[in-house]
Parts: structure tokens; C-alpha cells; sequence
């Protein structure tokens, strides 16, 4: 693998020796992924792999094209955005270019509600674009640059495949290229009505974690970033790191978010509200403004018994007996402990794209 400069005719500044030392860090952190310990030993290098098959694989990586597939995602909000309270008015994150005509792929949080959208390129360039798709059940967002850019877009590997122990490399547009492990694969809640059947956690965890790309050591795209927690193993031994959307999770319905801006079929029900698991217990622990819980009548401090006739005693459990056989606009029949008297407390759910202030870019 070699890194090769182009001839310069003018001056070297700040941003061209950041960009160098970018490029540099990739490359060694492509080497270090091909030679690593958990590579060689893996099902896929024994057997008739030989050294040489792996330094082949390793001279196919090309770090310009993998950086230049990196880019940073600038949004500002739409006036008195609902999402403005957590996510702020400006943010700030890491975008994936996957298509030639300029289609971007980052975390969703980054792009919702968003007046306007601005992409950077690795060359330091921005461009103008818009979004294209957010998707409430993996948490992802798309954009789409006003003109196309420059850049070969990232190839999907296969997250179904990533195993713990696993060496992977996370790129942002801030933090640039870091080395990290797959600590584990297990389903993860999010407090916000979100869930994932299997999302990749890797350490030690980035700063720069919203919408970083996840890299597998064929080069290839195998997860988006979406927050940083505390306790990323699976066990006893408790190291901080970062949980990642796998990439599986697009593929069947990229089509759809980028014809129509949403997956194809009903949307999920959503209710507005947040849950946390206490001795067997759900508390409610947040109420959106204005939204089907808060009209209901719940109540933070509340604890959630049941949904219909199924009893909760977590979350996950909560959220999976709301979505189940049901969509957007269906009722939702909530057994409530609101202080010393249950409740049947039955909620009008709604699209949660339908929640957000009108005039997005989506």
C-alpha cells in the first residue's frame, strides 16, 4: 500500500498539512487493520490464505478514496424546531458519500427538521444539498448535494458478518481515521422509542461519533455511528465506546427512502415519550410537548404496567408490544400507575415524521 502526493505548484497551507496528516494516519491504520492478530486468525485468512493473500487484500484498500468518501454534514434547524431542545439549532457530523450523484448517507438526528444542509468535502469544498430521507426504524438520514461530487462513494460490506474482537477502523470528518474493535453485537434501546435487533458497539469510542463511518478491513462501509455510551462490551469488564447502525439494516430499503423520502408500507406508531427501566418497572421519564402521549394525560413519573392486555417490565418491551400489528394512527391502550391509581390511559399514536415543524428539506 502506498500513499502517493500530487505535484504542488502553489503554496502548502494549514488545511493542506492537516489533510496530509489525515491521509497519513489512514494509511497506517489500513496497515495496522491487515496485519492485525484478530485478521490473521479470522475464518476468512485461515485455511488457504497465506500471508500473501492478506497483503494482497491490504493493497487493495485505497486510503484517497476511502478519504475521500468522508465528508462533514453542517445543518441549522427550521424556526422553533420540536428537536431543537436535544439536538440544538446547529449541528455538526460526519456523512458518507454512497452514490455518484452526490447521495450522502449520516445519522438522522443530524438532518431532521433542518432548514438548510451543507456538505464539505475532504478537499475542504462545500456544497449545498438537501435531504432526501430520514428512517425512524434504523435511525438513518440521507442527503443529496446539489451537484455531484467528486469523490468514488464507499462500497457496502456485510455487518451480518463482523465478529466481536473484530478490528474495524471509524473515519470522521473531525476526528479523522481511529483504530477500534467490535466489543460486541446485541440489541440496543434507545430512550427515544428506538430499537435495534443487533447494533455493533466498538471501543475504545470516538469523539466524533455522529454519523462516522464505520470501516471493515475489506475497506467496505459496514456501519453509521450514532452515540457514544458508557459500557460497550457485553459482561463484566465495562469499557466505554460507541454503538454503529449496521449497514444490513439499509440495504432493503434504500430504494424506497430515496424514491419516496420514507420505507416502503405504514409507518410505525409513535407516541412521544421516554422510558427507562428501574427494578422491573418502565418510568416515564419524558413527555414531548404537543405530542400523543402529553395530549393523553401522561406524566413523567408515571410507570407503565401494560400495553392492551401484555404486561412491560422494560422498554423494549414497551415498544415492541406498541408496534406490534399496529401503525401509525392506530390507538395504543396503556395500563398507567400515575402515583397510587392505574389507569387505562389510551393514546392516538402518529407518524413521528408528522411530529417534526413543516418546511424540512425532506
Amino acid at each position: 500500500m502506498t500513499l502517493s502526493l500530487p505535484h504542488r505548484t502553489e503554496p502548502f497551507t494549514r488545511n493542506d498539512a492537516l489533510q496530509l496528516a489525515w491521509r497519513v494516519l489512514l494509511v497506517v491504520a489500513l496497515g495496522l487493520l491487515i496485519a492485525s492478530p484478530a485478521y490473521a486468525e479470522s475464518d476468512e485468512a485461515r485455511g488457504a490464505a497465506s500471508p500473501a493473500t492478506v497483503k494482497d487484500e491490504g493493497a487493495k484498500l485505497d486510503p484517497d478514496k476511502i478519504f475521500g468518501a468522508i465528508v462533514k454534514v453542517s445543518t441549522e434547524s427550521v424556526p422553533d424546531a420540536r428537536s431543537a431542545e436535544a439536538l440544538g439549532t446547529s449541528r455538526q457530523g460526519t456523512g458518507v458519500i454512497i452514490g455518484k450523484d452526490g447521495l450522502i448517507l449520516t445519522i438522522g438526528y443530524l438532518i431532521v427538521e433542518a432548514g438548510s444542509v451543507q456538505v464539505t468535502d475532504s478537499r475542504g469544498h462545500a456544497f449545498p444539498a438537501r435531504v432526501i430521507a430520514y428512517d425512524q426504524a434504523t435511525g438513518l438520514g440521507l442527503v443529496r448535494t446539489i451537484v455531484p461530487l467528486d469523490a468514488t462513494p464507499l462500497v457496502f460490506g456485510d455487518s451480518g458478518k463482523i465478529a466481536e474482537r473484530e478490528p474495524v477502523l471509524i473515519l470522521s470528518a473531525g476526528d479523522g481515521a481511529s483504530f477500534a474493535w467490535v466489543v460486541s453485537k446485541r440489541p440496543f434501546t434507545g430512550d427515544w422509542e428506538y430499537h435495534l435487533d443487533s447494533a455493533l458497539f466498538t471501543s475504545p469510542p470516538t469523539t466524533d461519533w455522529s454519523g462516522a463511518a464505520l470501516i471493515n478491513r475489506d475497506g467496505k462501509l459496514v456501519g453509521i455511528g450514532s452515540l457514544v455510551v458508557g459500557k460497550a462490551t457485553d459482561g463484566e469488564v465495562s469499557l466505554p465506546g460507541n454503538v454503529f447502525v449496521p449497514i444490513d439494516l439499509l440495504k432493503p430499503v434504500l430504494g424506497d427512502l430515496v424514491r419516496q423520502g420514507h420505507r416502503a408500507g405504514p409507518a410505525r406508531p409513535w407516541i412521544g415519550l421516554g422510558a427507562e427501566e428501574l427494578q422491573g418497572h418502565v418510568f416515564v421519564t419524558k413527555v414531548l410537548p404537543d405530542g400523543p402521549a402529553e395530549r393523553a394525560g401522561l406524566a413523567v413519573g408515571d410507570i407503565i404496567l401494560g400495553v392492551g392486555g401484555d404486561a412491560v417490565k422494560t422498554p423494549d418491551e414497551l415498544y415492541q408490544r406498541v408496534w406490534a400489528k399496529r401503525q401509525a394512527g392506530d390507538e395504543v391502550p396503556l395500563k398507567v400507575l400515575q402515583g397510587v391509581e392505574v389507569k387505562e390511559i389510551r393514546i392516538r399514536s402518529i407518524d413521528h415524521l408528522a411530529y417534526f415543524r413543516p418546511h424540512s428539506t425532506i
